[in-house]
């Protein structure tokens, strides 16, 4: 942290539940007769085979079969070529569904029909999850964008608002602040960031810490922080002087699928105060 309007170098990054999605992705059929291009959210199955659909449904893939279908089972194969699970198919039925959670490993799956041991249908699709961050904000700059709740404790607490663009589902388990914020989550503040037992995230509902936020395929929902990085605190992260301070962190985002991570650069400006916890915060985006 400087004083006036130097910046400072950027210390090392470590690392309202609302909406819901269903996603159609991309099918590229070989035997079907169809075509498509993977990642895509719509499908593109011709109707003239036995697959006349997939899609990702919150953390579900569903593949739906037509009425003249005679299949007796459906693989779903994983990126690696491995079988990721089969379902066998009842008289009668036109759909089958794949529980794929938030462990899977993200890529391109192929979905196969078959009669007996015959392959009669065949579809790719990539599932991958996107995730951004969109918007972020201090709680005692923004108090519309918080939960209910008394404003003392909302304005130390944090926001961010995130939207997965992908075509997978993805959980966060760590919502972090490093950098030139009042109580940051590295070893000079919270000291949570290498715990992943810990994850910053505060659910309102629930009024508590949770491990982590489901975010399914063109879902958009807005994160809490639960650890308070905007409070001073003596003797840790950034306190209040009596020249203004101008310095930036990163809000980093952990998440599951493929043990990705997102992150965003924000610069931080302090106003002057003769009393350590009582300066104005103004936060832009890099």
């Amino acid at each position: 942290m400087t004083q006036k309007n130097p910046r400072v170098s950027r210390r090392t990054a470590l690392r309202t539940l609302t909406g819901a999605a269903f996603v159609n992705v991309a099918g590229c059929l070989n035997n079907d007769g169809g075509s498509g291009t993977p990642g895509n959210r719509t499908t593109s199955l011709d109707g003239q085979g036995p697959l006349q659909r997939i899609a990702v449904d919150g953390t579900t893939l569903v593949v739906e079969l037509s009425e003249e279908a005679d299949v007796d089972q459906v693989n779903l194969i994983q990126p690696d070529g491995g079988l990721f699970g089969q379902r066998d198919v009842v008289t009668g039925s036109q759909q089958v569904s794949f529980e794929i959670g938030t462990t899977y490993v993200p890529g391109e799956y192929r979905v196969l029909a078959l009669e007996g041991e015959e392959t009669v249908g065949e579809s790719s699709l990539s599932i991958q999850p996107n995730l951004r961050i969109m918007e972020m904000g201090m709680g005692k700059n923004q108090p519309e964008k918080m939960w209910n709740s008394s404003s003392d404790k909302i304005t130390k607490e944090a926001f961010v608002s995130v939207e997965n663009r992908g075509s997978g589902p993805d959980a966060i388990t760590q919502f972090l602040f490093v950098g030139d914020v009042p109580y940051p989550s590295d070893e000079e503040g919270t000291n949570y960031a290498d715990n992943d037992e810990i994850s910053g995230i505060y659910d309102p509902d629930r009024d508590t810490e949770v491990d982590e936020v489901v975010i399914e395929p063109g879902e958009k929902l807005t994160l809490y922080s639960y650890r308070s990085p905007f409070a001073f605190m003596r003797g840790e992260g950034t306190s209040c002087e009596s020249e203004e301070q101008n310095g930036s962190f990163e809000v980093i985002l952990e998440t599951q699928v493929g043990a990705d991570r997102v992150s965003k650069s924000y610069s931080i400006h302090y106003s002057a105060s003769e009393e350590f916890d009582n300066c104005e915060i103004t936060i832009s985006e890099d």
